[in-house]
């Protein structure tokens, strides 16, 4: 049997990626990123009009300080924002940036590769608000059926 490198290893293993299967890292990645908050979160980082209520959020990606983020992210408790900040983080969707002002400025934005999840995590954010109203009948009619 040939000896593998661990490039070699890597690369096998990628290519064996099936989230169908019970043992695959990928599902711990999907696990992560169908939280409700990372999934507002990139959406919002990846939106220069994501602040600003009643546009679209289709202006670019920009950076956003902390508090600002949680403003933004009606609900979301501090502990909340930062555990997934830096599950973000650690998973290189997001960077922190810290600028030593008095006091010290602390601000996140979407790596390259959180950009290449951003238009499928503002389309999944788009579609809820768009089709809401659909799914609240359905589940209506679904429960008058059901009882």
């Amino acid at each position: 049997m040939a000896t593998m490198t661990a490039a070699q290893r890597r690369a096998q293993a990628k290519v064996e990626y099936d989230a169908f299967v019970a043992a695959c890292p990928s599902r711990k990645l999907l696990d992560r990123l169908s939280d409700k908050w990372v999934t507002l979160i990139l959406a919002a980082l990846g939106s220069d009009s994501a602040h600003r209520p009643g546009t679209d959020c289709s202006g670019g990606p920009r950076a956003m300080r902390y508090s600002e983020l949680g403003r933004l992210l009606a609900g979301v408790s501090q502990k909340m924002l930062t555990q997934t900040l830096r599950s973000l983080e650690r998973d290189g969707l997001v960077s922190r940036t810290v600028v030593p002002t008095v006091p010290v400025t602390v601000s996140y934005e979407l790596t390259d590769l959180g950009l290449s999840l951003y238009e499928t995590m503002r389309g999944l954010k788009t579609w809820a608000e768009v089709h809401m109203d659909d799914v609240l009948a359905h589940r209506e009619a679904y429960d008058t059926r059901v009882a």
